[in-house]
């Protein structure tokens, strides 16, 4: 009999359990691109952050992803703590949602759920509805774990022992201890306060140890994001801190006010809720949480602040031969590892910009000044890049949205541009210590030709790297004019070349030197252009056919 009871529970704890994390994961796959966008573009004030925080955490049912995800934008310079603390102030308040939905009790329309989910899962074909599937199946999977769970501890009414010992909790400060490690170690508070919530609706727990309870599991929510900034940089942490710091002095006051008003506000709670007393414990979770926000969101920037007084000083300068987003240092989530891994290629990108324009101005100098820091800077590139393939070779094997799996192939064509447009940089120093080595000097109508071409090269590559990395179309049609510009300005260059050859005006060696410079500069302008192709035909809403005809 005992038997039978405890494993109904845990049958049905972990199809709870696995049910919300298919239904999470699934969102996040399905959606989790788009509600990045929607993060990233709403966080521009606290409030408006609040909001999304609220409906963001909502529709993924888990403010413990929500946080992480936080955590690791802000990790990759994409979010500042203050925009972080919004958002986390909502995600408080959208984990509450899950507590109102097992409340509705849903469990005799699970198999419609189960049945629609395999059915998306098994026979769609589009990922993007499978996906979806997977949401829909672990609503169903959730349904039915507390369906198993509700069933077991309906049993448990009937034991005088177990109903005795669990109405003699009565202590606050072990009901708050309880809540939290449970949470502490299931990693969600809405799988905690959901089996509160159905121990309560069965008479197994008191409604006011339920309020302490679901105390210790704002707190024990917090542990997920700590663990995952111990690895990352100290804005990580304190975003991390931020959180459990909102938990920690929220249910610090509402301890205090319910060891005095517990009584009436159980009264309250239940005569709002109709006397059913699931309903309550999910009001009073949700209530609690918008008590915490109301009360704390105007000291939300001394909440920053205070994080400093905890985790201080700045991290170390990273230096070109290490990785800034993606390192060591770099937290994963879902949702945030591609622009993480766009973050990382677009500061190569702008290394390799910087190593051309540091070469082509030792040439036009005739200096060999800084052509070791030129080609420091290609081992820095070169490591960056092999850096950024690795990660992208690993994040392939993680569940990620589908619109950033779609992205993912082209971000390896796009390292290798930027390689390659570092290599021409260093071959264009090679040139130049030749060049200054055997005292062969270059004309000064080729030296205006080599920087009239190079500025038009450089425009076009700062273009393209922004293109990378907002995904706009800003720029598209001035990216294309300059590409036209160049091959027909390289044309002419080399036949004007040809003519001074042939009436003896320049050094033939020297000449060689030119013409090959004309045609790198040329191949990066191609490079440059590729990596708008494959950046925006991933997306080719944003291209009509004759610009992508253009960029082809």
């Amino acid at each position: 009999m005992i038997m039978t009871i405890v494993l109904g529970l845990i049958g049905g704890l972990g199809l709870f359990l696995y049910g919300m994390k298919l239904m999470s994961d699934g969102l996040e796959k399905a959606a989790g691109a788009k509600l990045r966008n929607i993060l990233e573009f709403f966080t521009k004030n606290k409030f408006s952050g609040m909001l999304v925080g609220i409906f963001f955490t909502a529709i993924i049912q888990s403010s413990s992803a929500s946080t992480v995800m936080v955590v690791s934008f802000v990790n990759a310079g994409l979010m500042n703590l203050y925009q972080a603390a919004g958002i986390i102030f909502g995600a408080n308040i959208g984990t509450t949602v899950t507590s109102q939905l097992v409340a509705f009790d849903l469990s005799e329309i699970a198999p419609l759920f189960l049945m629609g989910g395999v059915i998306m899962v098994m026979f769609m074909k589009n990922p993007t509805i499978k996906k979806a599937g997977e949401v829909v199946l672990g609503f169903g999977i959730l349904f039915t774990g507390l369906t198993t769970m509700s069933s077991s501890m309906s049993v448990l009414r009937d034991s005088p022992a177990i109903v005795n010992i669990l109405g003699n909790l009565t202590n606050p400060l072990l009901g708050v201890l309880v809540g939290f490690i449970i949470t502490a170690i299931l990693q969600s508070s809405s799988v905690t306060v959901s089996i509160v919530l159905l121990m309560a609706a069965q008479g197994l727990l008191p409604l006011e140890i339920c309020f302490f309870i679901i105390l210790g599991c704002n707190m024990g929510s917090c542990v997920s994001a700590l663990l995952a900034s111990l690895g990352g940089k100290k804005n990580a942490k304190r975003a991390a801190l931020i959180h459990f710091l909102f938990n920690v002095i929220g249910s610090a006051i509402l301890f205090v006010l319910l060891l005095l008003l517990k009584d009436v506000l159980a009264d309250q709670l239940l005569q709002f809720s109709g006397g059913n007393v699931g309903r309550a414990v999910a009001n009073a979770h949700t209530s609690f949480k918008i008590f915490q926000v109301v009360i704390l969101f105007p000291f939300s920037n001394l909440l920053v602040k205070l994080t400093y007084l905890f985790v201080k000083g700045e991290d170390d300068k990273v230096t070109k031969h290490e990785l800034k987003y993606i390192g060591d240092k770099s937290l994963y989530a879902p949702s945030s590892a591609i622009p993480q891994a766009t973050l990382e290629i677009e500061r190569m990108g702008r290394m390799a910009v910087q190593n051309l324009e540091q070469s082509m101005t030792a040439f036009l100098n005739e200096s060999t000044a800084d052509l070791e820091e030129i080609y420091d800077l290609e081992d820095g590139i070169n490591y960056i890049s092999g850096g950024i393939i690795d990660y992208l070779v690993k994040i392939n094997q993680y569940p990620l949205p589908v619109a950033d799996k779609n992205t993912l192939g082209g971000l390896f064509h796009v390292v290798s541009d930027i390689e390659r447009i570092g290599d021409h940089a260093k071959d264009i120093a090679d040139l130049t210590n030749s060049l200054v080595t055997k005292n062969r000097k270059i004309t000064i109508e080729a030296k205006e030709s080599l920087i009239e071409i190079y500025q038009k090269t450089d425009e076009l590559l700062l273009k393209s790297i922004y293109t990378l990395k907002h995904r706009t179309d800003d720029y598209v049609n001035d990216i294309i004019e300059l590409e036209n510009e160049i091959d027909v300005l390289e044309k002419r260059l080399q036949k004007e070349h040809v003519k001074r050859l042939a009436r003896q005006e320049c050094n033939p060696n020297s000449g060689l030197v030119y013409s090959d410079i004309l045609t790198k500069l040329e191949r990066v302008a191609d490079h440059g252009v590729n990596m708008v192709y494959i950046t925006l035909t991933d997306n080719t809403n944003l291209l009509d056919e004759d610009q992508i005809a253009e960029l082809q």
